[in-house]
C-alpha cells in the first residue's frame, strides 16, 4: 500500500487533527507529515511525540519571536527565499517514498508540488481562493497553476468549487470541514448557565471585529465580550483594544477543549467576516450549543435544518443587530442542540475523513 504524506503547516489546529484523523482511519500504511513551521512566532507547539514529522528546510528559526504585520512580511519574504531550497526538498521526499500520496494543505504547499513536478492532492483555504485572486494577478497566476497541476483538488464549500473552476478551469471534491463530536459530547455541559458573548475568529481587519465593538456601544444591554483568537494582526488588534472597555477578555489562541468549555456557557457566538467558506469554527459553536450570529453568506443556505436554527443572520448595517441577536439567542439556546442524522453524516469529521480516505487514497 502506498504511504502518505501530508504537507502542511504543523502550527495550524486544523490541519494537524485532519493529520491524526488520517493516521486512525489508515492503519496499514505510513501517514507522514512534512512542514516547514513547528513553533514559531509565539505559537504553541502542537506537535506530539508520535506524529511522524518530516521537515522541509524548517524556517522557524528565521522568523520573529511573536507575531506582527511586520512578522507576517517578514515570514513571506523568508518562505520566498526558501521556494528552491523546498521545492528540492519536495523532490527528494518523493523520491524517498517512492508511490507515496502526497496531500498538499492550502496553496503555499501545492505550489511547491507544482514547481517540484510531482503528483498531488490539493486543499486550499477559503480567502485563498475566494479572496486573494482578486488582489494580486501575480497570485491568481500562481494559482491556477497550482490548482490546474493537481491530480484532485478539494475544497469545503460549493462557493470555493465554483471559484476554483473560475479560476482553472476544472472540477472539484466537495467535503465539508468536519467537527470533533466526540470531543464536544465530552467536553460540554449541557446544564452550563449560558451568559457569555464571544467572539472567536482571528483578530484581523477582514474579520471585521471592531463591528462588534461599535455595536456594542449602541446596545442598550452592553454585553462584554470574550475574544478568543488563533492569530492577529499587530495593528488591528490595537485598534481593538482601544475600542473594547475594561471588562472585556481577551483571552488569545485557546486549546480546543478550553474552547468547547467557553462555548457550554456561551449565550451569543459572532462571526462576522468580510467573506467565508465553510467555517469550521461555526459549526463548533452550533454542536456546543451556542447561538451563532453571522453575516449571510452562502454556506448557511446548505446546512441541515437543526444547524440552520442555531443561526442568526444580522446586517451590520442595522445599527441595533447585537441585542436583536442577543434576544433571539435565548430564545433558541433554551432548547438542547440535538444534530439529526443528516447533520453528523455532513459534519462530524471522523465521517469526513473516512469519505476523503474512500475516494482519494484508495482501499484502507
Amino acid at each position: 500500500m502506498k504511504d502518505i504524506i501530508i504537507l502542511g503547516n504543523a502550527r495550524c489546529y486544523h490541519t494537524m487533527d485532519w493529520y491524526r484523523l488520517i493516521r486512525r482511519a489508515v492503519t496499514n500504511r505510513r501517514v507522514i507529515f512534512a512542514t516547514d513551521l513547528i513553533d514559531s512566532e509565539g505559537h504553541t507547539k502542537i506537535v506530539e511525540s508520535d506524529d511522524y514529522i518530516v521537515n522541509l528546510y524548517n524556517v522557524d528559526r528565521w522568523l520573529l519571536k511573536g507575531q506582527s504585520n511586520v512578522g507576517n512580511i517578514w515570514r513571506n519574504l523568508v518562505k520566498l527565499v526558501a521556494v528552491p531550497i523546498q521545492t528540492l526538498a519536495v523532490r527528494k521526499l518523493s523520491k524517498k517514498y517512492p508511490g507515496a500520496l502526497i496531500h498538499a494543505h492550502t496553496m503555499y504547499y501545492m505550489f511547491l508540488c507544482w514547481l517540484a513536478g510531482v503528483s498531488y492532492i490539493g486543499t486550499p483555504q477559503g480567502s485563498e481562493v475566494l479572496v486573494r485572486p482578486d488582489r494580486s494577478r501575480l497570485y491568481r497566476f500562481f494559482a491556477a497553476k497550482a490548482l490546474k497541476a493537481a491530480d484532485h483538488v478539494t475544497v469545503d464549500s460549493n462557493n470555493m468549487a465554483k471559484r476554483v473552476e473560475a479560476l482553472s478551469s476544472r472540477e472539484c471534491i466537495v467535503l465539508q470541514n468536519g467537527v470533533d463530536t466526540h470531543a464536544i459530547r465530552n467536553m460540554t455541559d449541557p446544564l452550563c448557565p449560558r451568559t457569555r458573548v464571544v467572539s472567536f475568529r482571528g483578530l484581523a481587519e477582514i474579520y471585521r471585529l471592531d463591528e462588534i465593538l461599535k455595536a456594542r456601544d449602541i446596545s442598550k444591554k452592553k454585553p462584554i465580550l470574550d475574544f478568543i483568537y488563533p492569530f492577529w494582526e499587530d495593528f488591528y488588534k490595537n485598534r481593538i483594544l482601544d475600542l473594547s472597555s475594561e471588562q472585556d477578555l481577551f483571552r488569545g489562541r485557546v486549546e480546543r477543549d478550553d474552547m468547547y468549555n467557553l462555548f457550554s456557557s456561551t449565550l451569543l457566538a459572532i462571526s462576522v467576516p468580510v467573506s467565508d467558506s465553510s467555517p469550521r469554527s461555526v459549526y463548533e459553536a452550533i454542536f456546543c450549543g451556542c447561538c451563532v450570529a453571522v453575516t449571510y453568506n452562502s454556506w448557511i443556505d446548505v446546512l441541515p435544518s437543526c444547524m440552520k436554527s442555531r443561526i442568526v443572520v444580522i446586517d451590520l448595517a442595522g445599527g441595533a443587530w447585537l441585542d436583536k441577536a442577543l434576544e433571539s439567542a435565548k430564545l433558541i439556546v433554551k432548547e438542547p442542540y440535538k444534530p439529526t442524522a443528516e447533520a453528523l453524516d455532513l459534519f462530524d469529521q471522523s465521517r469526513s475523513v473516512d469519505k476523503l480516505v474512500k475516494k482519494l487514497y484508495g482501499a484502507v
